[in-house]
């Protein structure tokens, strides 16, 4: 007879072989969820940014979003108005913006994809406007907080998602 932590640990065994078996993953902390919202007459496509509330937004109908935990710029680093994407790149290098090299002139100036210290993670996608991105982390601790120097920043399983759903050219608005 089984005791109830050995049944406990063979459910959670054979969901983890499940999931494997159908080519499924479990779901990552943060993963993307369809939410109820006001999108204040955004058009579907749109990716918004609520920066008080750490959270992305692509709307996909009146009312309806595709949300996602981030982490936002710091309180002296943050910035609002509207940008679209102007490129995308898969594990992209990292050539820190000079805001960033003013503050750590130790950083090289450029960390190659793949690198355990660059901070873009597996995606990420340039805004119009400035040095700024919606990216991937190599820190996914830091989600959810005012972390950066501007990006928008996610989970890498999140910013994967949204690099599948939207194209250059897509208009982002960050609000706070």
């Amino acid at each position: 007879m089984l005791s109830a932590i050995s049944r406990r640990l063979c459910l959670q065994t054979l969901a983890v072989v499940a999931v494997l078996c159908i080519g499924g993953q479990p779901q990552a902390a943060g993963a993307a969820e369809r939410v109820r919202i006001d999108t204040g007459g955004l058009g579907a496509g749109t990716i918004m940014v609520r920066t008080s509330e750490r959270r992305l937004y692509l709307v996909v109908g009146p009312g309806t979003a595709i949300g996602y935990d981030v982490g936002v710029g710091r309180a002296d680093r943050q910035w609002t108005g509207t940008a679209s994407i102007t490129g995308k790149y898969l594990r992209p290098n990292w050539a820190p913006p000079l805001a960033v090299l003013k503050d750590r002139p130790d950083l090289p100036e450029m960390i190659p994809s793949g690198a355990p210290n660059n901070p873009m993670g597996e995606a990420a996608m340039t805004l119009s406007g400035g040095e700024y991105a919606i990216h991937g982390t190599n820190r996914p601790g830091s989600i959810g907080g005012f972390v950066s120097y501007g990006c928008i920043r996610m989970h890498n399983a999140d910013i994967l998602d949204l690099y599948e759903r939207v194209a250059v050219g897509t208009p982002v608005t960050v609000m706070r």
